[in-house]
């Protein structure tokens, strides 16, 4: 059902909890796709992955030294060693050929294939060569196996690898490349069109001047959607002209809309009435703070999220409803990434019933500080802040000393007035 935004205006909000249960029943993983081993790196896995293979597919060496019959150096010491003859060398990927026949020994390399006949490596350490090459003398016993990697130590042909669902890093790439794999199923990373718009902006890059501001949102959106694994489609800062706007609303080439500005009910805000009339305007208007005049709707299959304009509002409603959706599209979990700290308030926060709060917070001492302002148009305080604190709707603000949970905006903890590291707790 469509809100009528010019009759009702924002009288009638919705709740933050409304919002979330109506994403979590349309949010579906977007499919698969084949992606090249060396632009896997945090994808996610969306089939399993079993190895058809053995690895290693030899036995090899596991350090330098000399591969042998092991019950041969049975009584080695070092006041009596024991003789054996060298025959040859193997390194690498240049295994000796011949079999070690007793009485035999081959000079090996770490990670070098171990010769038929063989079924030891001792150590060079415990070996002392003789001057012209052509034996060595063991001076400790050594058992059989001892120093061989097995046919399979590290991965036998069949094992399960990897699950569905699992975000790859970098040594999940390495053992995929060690099996193989030259191409990796994932979930296809969701398409984004950044839709900013306002008269007033110039392009991130300009010097502000007159009566115009730079564009901060499209930066901040472009870094969040990195973070959550996005594909951002090529954009550029659109007038408060309605044509223009409904055209790339309605372009069919993302999964995502992000409109940047124009989502309220002033005169120049024509995103609401536009997606209303080419889609469903699901929401518009939430209780929380910043960030009440966001909208979410749908045109045909793709989410569009309307956010407002002042900077802060703007990353609020991002983290709230667009981050969420995003990550779950691309088969992620929806859960905020922000590391978690629970520590005591200093003074209290202000907040009221019926009304989710994000709440920009400093720490210092060991202790959580409001951001004094309040304004959702100074982004400066982002910065000033550690991370947030979220007021949930059916709380009248939080007292002093009461203990709270901080979402941290760094991955670091990065002050020296912190170092509570024992209480972080990760997403």
């Amino acid at each position: 059902m469509v809100r009528d935004v010019r009759m009702r205006g924002f009288a009638d909000r919705a709740d933050l909890e409304e919002v979330e249960a109506f994403l979590d029943r349309h949010v579906r993983t977007l499919p698969s796709e084949s992606v090249p081993l060396l632009d896997c790196f945090e994808r996610v896995l969306s089939e399993p992955i079993k190895s058809e293979v053995d690895v290693p597919s030899f036995p090899r060496s596991a350090m330098d030294g000399y591969a042998l019959r092991g019950e041969e150096t049975f009584g080695a010491s070092d006041y009596d060693g024991i003789r054996f003859d060298v025959i040859g060398t193997s390194l690498p990927g240049a295994p000796f050929l011949s079999r070690v026949a007793p009485g035999q020994a081959v000079r090996i390399m770490t990670g070098a294939p171990v010769p038929e006949g063989a079924d030891v490596v001792v150590m060079a350490e415990v070996c002392e060569e003789s001057e012209g090459g052509e034996a060595v003398l063991v001076s400790e016993a050594v058992p059989p196996k001892k120093n061989v990697g097995v046919v399979g130590e590290d991965i036998q042909r069949g094992d399960l690898i990897l699950s569905p669902g699992r975000r790859l890093r970098p040594q999940d790439a390495g053992v995929l490349a060690s099996v193989g794999r030259a191409s990796i199923p994932c979930v296809r990373r969701p398409k984004v069109r950044l839709l900013v718009t306002g008269d007033e902006l110039l392009p991130a890059g300009s010097m502000p001047g007159g009566v115009h501001i730079v564009d901060s949102n499209s930066v901040v959106l472009r870094g969040l959607l990195a973070r959550d694994g996005a594909e951002v489609l090529p954009f550029e800062i659109l007038p408060d002209v309605p044509e223009m706007i409904r055209g790339v609303m309605a372009a069919n080439d993302s999964d995502v809309v992000l409109v940047s500005g124009g989502s309220s009910v002033g005169q120049e805000d024509h995103a609401p009435r536009l997606l209303a009339e080419l889609g469903t305007l699901d929401f518009h208007g939430i209780s929380m703070r910043p960030s009440s005049p966001a909208g979410i709707g749908r045109i045909e299959e793709r989410f569009v999220f309307l956010l407002p304009g002042n900077p802060v509002s703007c990353l609020a409603a991002y983290e709230f409803f667009a981050g969420p959706t995003l990550r779950r599209l691309g088969g992620r979990s929806g859960r905020w990434p922000h590391r978690r700290v629970r520590l005591p308030l200093a003074r209290k926060i202000v907040s009221s019933i019926g009304r989710t709060d994000y709440v920009r917070v400093a720490i210092e001492d060991k202790m959580v500080r409001p951001i004094a302002t309040s304004g959702a148009s100074i982004l400066s305080s982002t910065v000033r802040a550690s991370g947030a604190v979220i007021v949930p709707r059916e709380q009248e603000g939080m007292g002093e000393g009461e203990e709270v949970e901080v979402l941290l905006y760094d991955d670091e903890l990065g002050s020296s007035e912190f170092d509570q590291k024992e209480k972080v707790e990760s997403p």
